[in-house]
């Protein structure tokens, strides 16, 4: 068994650093102005492409970097140690495009991955969350194509986005997933709401009145829409997995750092013993976590995903990453706030920004308890060996 990183890996992940380091620059930006201004942006997007990080899922073929599961993993465990979701800023298509046809590709694939435009997945409504069944939203046929009337919550990037990725019930044929522009007559944003964290992007409100899409805006086929949806939620978990991880470890040597500083009582907070406690949990719960999220990413890498059975397997383990990783790195900067004290709460410090931002994870793309009965779940149905055992590359 090889636990090193590659020199391949070990490059990337110092790509990844280098970027993160040039966008920390803009944290307090964006913390004051609640986002950036197109100056900021167009930085931003220069460092990606010089990087060459831009669309790390996508295919080198339509202009992406092409990254394998356990690459991406690793980059996004670096960009995860950005306050404000500047994470987002480096762009990376939503996976569902990966059943693009060639028109799709080269409408919205191949401009995403250079950077010229931007999507966003609306999934979530007002009585539908974690669980996508429930979804009221509307695609009704007419003629060659289709209207879609409902709404959608919850649309991150979706103030920046020029076109959205609908999941909609096609009557008598099941859910499917159409690429709708923004600019569509009948597409309106009908809020922008406010939340704890204050993101590099907004999660606005879409409501579709009579949009009339062609049969060309099918994404993956008609009745296909729930299995895009989870092949979107499995990747997305794997990397809020490794990017709460990076956040984790950044709040905690940020705390390291504050309590060798710190003076109480006449004696370093470094050497009170509970400090050393709170620090020690910490280092546990990064530890185990990036671990657990790396193998899983390498066993994507390394399994056969035409079966079925392995793939149902593959999306329990994500989940497994996402509630383990995104609990963990809750604890770890509530200790590294408590740490710092009075200015662990102010705005200006660092972990003061990812105690709020990371508080999200553990509920969108499937909340903790979504995660927990999936996995529940899973074995019942194939046993507890698959989400314990370690996968071999035959697999």
């Amino acid at each position: 068994m090889e636990f090193g990183y590659t020199p391949r890996l070990v490059e990337l992940k110092q790509r990844a650093r280098d970027l993160t380091t040039k966008m920390m620059q803009f944290e307090d930006e964006c913390e004051a102005n609640n986002g950036l201004s197109a100056e900021s942006h167009a930085v931003i997007k220069e460092a990606v492409l010089s990087a060459g990080l831009q669309a790390i899922n996508t295919p080198t073929e339509f202009g992406g970097a092409g990254l394998t599961v356990l690459e991406q993993v690793v980059v996004q465990d670096e960009l995860g140690k950005l306050t404000n979701a500047l994470w987002d800023a480096v762009w990376r298509p939503a996976n569902p495009l990966a059943h693009a046809t060639e028109e799709q590709r080269a409408r919205y694939l191949i401009p995403e991955a250079r950077g010229e435009r931007r999507d966003a997945v609306a999934i979530t409504e007002a009585d539908a969350g974690s669980d996508p069944t429930g979804i009221q939203t509307t695609a009704h046929r007419d003629g060659e194509g289709f209207v879609i009337n409902g709404e959608k919550w919850f649309v991150t990037v979706g103030d920046v986005a020029d076109f959205l990725l609908v999941l909609a019930n096609v009557p008598d044929e099941g859910p499917t997933m159409f690429l709708v522009d923004v600019d569509q007559p009948g597409v309106t944003v009908a809020k922008v709401p406010r939340y704890t964290h204050t993101f590099v992007y907004e999660h606005p409100e879409f409501h579709f009145t009579n949009v009339r899409v062609g049969a060309d805006a099918v994404l993956g086929g008609v009745g296909n829409g729930y299995e895009l949806t989870r092949d979107w939620f499995t990747e997305e978990r794997l990397m809020i997995g490794a990017r709460t991880i990076g956040a984790a470890e950044r709040a905690l040597d940020l705390a390291i750092e504050w309590a060798k500083q710190r003076e109480q009582g006449g004696e370093k907070l470094i050497d009170r013993q509970l400090i050393q406690g709170m620090i020690a949990d910490s280092v546990a719960d990064i530890a185990t976590n990036r671990a657990l999220t790396h193998q899983v990413a390498w066993e994507f890498d390394n399994s056969d995903l035409s079966d079925p059975n392995v793939r149902k397997t593959l999306h329990a383990k994500a989940a497994t990453v996402k509630l383990a990783a995104s609990e963990a790195s809750n604890r770890v900067v509530d200790r590294a706030q408590q740490i710092f004290g009075g200015r662990g709460y102010m705005r200006d410090y660092a972990v003061e920004r990812l105690w709020r931002e990371l508080r999200v994870d553990r509920i969108w793309e499937g909340t903790s308890e979504i995660q927990r009965l999936v996995i529940a779940n899973e074995t019942k149905k194939r046993g507890l060996a698959g989400l314990v055992s370690f996968r071999g590359p035959e697999a």
